[in-house]
C-alpha cells in the first residue's frame, strides 16, 4: 500500500460548450493557422467545409475526422506548444470556462472525485485545461502520429459512442460504482455518456437531453448562453 487515497467516485465532463464557452477545436484551428501565418480567410473555410458535412447529411464523427486530417504532417511538439499558447490567449481573453460546470469540477476535484474530459477534441487543447484545473485524466480523440508526426488518420474517436466507451472503461478499470458516478453533457451527442452514470447533468437545453430532465428526472444546469459572469 502506498498510502494514495482512492477516488470515491469519478465525474465525466463533456468539454465544448459544456465546460469551456467555445468548441476548442475551432478555435484552436483559428489560432493555430494565424500562428502558421496562413491567410485570414483559410480557418473560417475549413471550418465552414465541415460544417457542411453535417448540413448534407454526414455525421459528427466524419466531420471529427475530416478535421484531424487538416493536420497531416504537422509535428505533434509543434501542434501542443500552439495549443497552450491557444490556452494562454483564451485565458487572457476571458470567459473560458462556464461558471456552474466549473464549478462542478471543483467541487468533485476537491472531494476527491476522479475527474475526466471527454471530449471529441484532442491533447493539444485538451492538455492545457486538464494542467490549468487538475484534472485527472484527458479522454479525447486521438489522431494517429508515426515519427513525431500526425498521420491525418484517427486512432479513436470520442464522438457518441466513443465518450461512453471510453467512461465506462474508466469506471471498470478503477471499479467504480456506475450508479455512484457523475457525468455532464450538453449535447444529443453526449446522451450515451450521461446513461452510464447514476448522476447524469443536462448543462443547457439541449431538446433531447431536456426531455431526460423531464422524465429520468436528470439533474440541470444553466448553458453557456445564461447570463452568467464569465470567468
Amino acid at each position: 500500500m502506498n498510502g494514495t487515497p482512492v477516488p470515491a467516485t469519478a465525474a465525466f465532463f463533456d468539454v465544448d460548450e459544456t465546460l469551456v464557452t467555445c468548441k476548442s477545436m475551432l478555435s484552436f484551428l483559428d489560432h493555430y493557422y494565424r500562428l502558421m501565418g496562413r491567410p485570414d480567410t483559410a480557418a473560417p473555410g475549413e471550418i465552414a467545409a465541415l460544417a457542411d458535412i453535417t448540413a448534407r447529411g454526414g455525421t459528427r464523427e466524419e466531420s471529427n475526422r475530416s478535421y484531424y486530417r487538416l493536420f497531416t504532417g504537422h509535428r505533434t511538439e509543434e501542434v501542443a506548444e500552439a495549443g497552450r499558447s491557444w490556452f494562454a490567449d483564451r485565458m487572457e481573453a476571458g470567459g473560458m470556462f462556464h461558471p456552474p460546470v466549473l464549478d462542478a469540477l471543483v467541487f468533485h476535484r476537491d472531494a476527491g472525485h476522479l475527474t475526466a474530459l471527454v471530449s471529441g477534441s484532442f491533447s493539444a487543447c485538451l492538455d492545457p485545461i486538464a494542467d490549468h484545473l487538475g484534472a485527472d485524466l484527458v479522454l479525447g480523440t486521438v489522431p494517429e502520429v508515426v515519427r513525431g508526426r500526425y498521420t491525418g488518420d484517427v486512432i479513436c474517436s470520442r464522438i457518441g459512442a466513443g465518450k461512453a466507451e471510453a467512461a465506462a472503461g474508466v469506471l471498470r478499470e478503477g471499479l467504480f460504482s456506475a450508479a455512484e458516478a457523475y457525468a455532464y453533457g450538453d449535447h444529443a451527442s453526449d446522451l450515451s455518456l450521461l446513461q452510464q452514470v447514476g448522476h447524469p447533468v443536462v448543462v443547457g437545453d439541449d431538446p433531447v437531453l431536456l426531455e431526460q430532465t423531464r422524465t429520468a428526472f436528470w439533474a440541470r444546469l444553466p448553458g453557456i448562453n445564461a447570463p452568467f459572469n464569465r470567468i
